[in-house]
């Protein structure tokens, strides 16, 4: 089977959310099509304005910055998610779907010109060497942070393992700021938190990179130790503001809790290319009810994940409607310049749905509470709200996003609250209670 994989690049849900595959995967079935001579002209054209430009700008410009442009140019005037990277954001793509890097092991966020640790992780060299949440990070190799964006400090603080960085940091207690050497490590990401909430296990899935399957597999083991399998009354896979990642690994964790059926097809501009993935035998949960949890932020392979669920009922989705992130992009390297990402198909649920500036309709619908300062702020534009982008193949309905709110205070969290209740058999505060809890 030709190996899918499926990205979505960038912290934000958007024109970066992409599902990538390889070069070799779609595009070697495609036969060439042999260009017509009024193409060979329009090229013509555009060397003529390339050379145009060169020589007659009034500064001397960067060829090779040209040449990018005008290929980005090209590519993003096709839909929201195909573009030109270039080396570093090629780097950074392989770096996220890895999911480990060399590192120093901190959450860090901006606040106030400055990176603020939200947290170690555990076993890490920060959490060795003392890091603390809400500590400042003022200076990196002596040289100040101010003036620096996040993706510029983290660059910093990342490197090759085994070699040095020294941080100087503020802490709130403390007059004089802490200074610390830390050498690079290692770093896994972890994509997959689990936690014990009573007789409730809660599955956490904040991306898909190659650790997910892995942690999720780790999670279920460790939640229904903790529990016993005998009081666990199910799992809650929160796919919240999930943007995506992995394709293969969307599939297995799908499979994870199913013992046959698909799981997803993709179909492409030719026939051929259809490709359809199925389930395995063996369900690690052993058939224990299911909520999955979405919203305007899930998309991509979440949607896959949800979708999967959803039409196999094997889980009741709970939440607000998904960003709908229904296409496929293919990755094609070009050397040591990059790579082209380029939209090439679509992908579909069991039951045949494109979800493309649709999204996933969740089996129940619960609404947060929106604090005052965030109405009108917490909803996603979604797919169907990206300029240019792909239309529905089949259904010509398309709807916009929806809100992709999450309570910090677990307490307040209505959608969280509402899983709980019904996996414990009780209904209330939600609308569209058509579908039960799988058992």
């Amino acid at each position: 089977m030709r190996r899918l994989s499926l990205l979505i690049l960038g912290a934000a849900i958007g024109a970066g959310s992409a599902t990538l595959v390889s070069q070799t995967s779609l595009l070697s079935g495609t036969s060439a099509i042999a260009a017509s001579a009024d193409t060979y002209r329009q090229l013509s054209l555009f060397g003529d304005v390339f050379e145009k430009v060169r020589t007659d700008y009034v500064e001397k410009p960067e060829e090779s910055k040209l040449v990018e442009s005008a290929i980005n140019g090209m590519l993003t005037s096709l839909d929201p998610h195909s573009s030109y990277m270039d080396p570093k954001s090629f780097r950074d793509m392989q770096v996220q779907t890895r999911g480990e890097f060399g590192g120093l092991g901190i959450e860090v966020t901006m606040e106030e010109g400055l990176v603020k640790v939200v947290t170690p992780i555990d076993d890490t060299p920060a959490s060795r060497a003392g890091v603390m949440a809400n500590d400042v990070i003022t200076h990196i190799d002596n040289e100040s942070v101010q003036g620096l964006n996040l993706n510029q400090a983290v660059d910093k603080m990342r490197g090759p393992v085994n070699s040095s960085v020294t941080l100087k940091i503020q802490r709130k207690e403390a007059k004089d700021p802490v200074e610390v050497k830390l050498t690079r490590e290692t770093i896994k990401v972890r994509p997959v938190r689990a936690r014990v909430e009573g007789d409730i296990g809660v599955l956490r899935v904040t991306q898909f990179n190659e650790q997910t399957f892995e942690g999720l597999r780790a999670g279920i083991d460790k939640l229904t130790s903790d529990i016993g399998a005998d009081k666990l009354a199910g799992f809650v896979i929160d796919l919240r503001n999930n943007p995506g990642g992995l394709l293969d690994q969307a599939i297995m964790v799908s499979d994870a809790f199913l013992d046959r059926g698909e799981i997803v097809s993709t179909r492409s501009r030719n026939a051929e290319d259809t490709q359809r993935f199925n389930a395995k035998s063996g369900d690690l949960t052993k058939g224990k009810p299911l909520v999955v949890l979405v919203n305007g932020g899930s998309a991509s392979a979440s949607e896959i994940v949800a979708g999967a669920l959803q039409d196999h009922k094997r889980a009741t989705v709970l939440g607000t409607r998904s960003f709908g992130k229904g296409s496929v992009q293919t990755i094609i390297p070009l050397g040591g310049n990059g790579a082209v990402r380029l939209t090439t198909a679509r992908y579909f649920t069991p039951s045949g749905r494109s979800i493309q500036a649709k999204g996933i309709d969740p089996d129940i619908e619960v609404l947060q509470e929106i604090p005052d300062e965030l109405k009108g702020k917490d909803e996603t534009k979604g797919e169907a709200g990206l300029r240019g982008h792909l239309q529905n193949g089949g259904d010509k309905e398309e709807r916009g996003g929806s809100s992709a709110y999450v309570p910090p205070d677990a307490s307040k969290d209505k959608q969280l609250l509402a899983a709980y209740d019904l996996l414990r058999g009780v209904r209330k505060g939600a609308t569209n209670t058509t579908t039960p809890v799988p058992n």
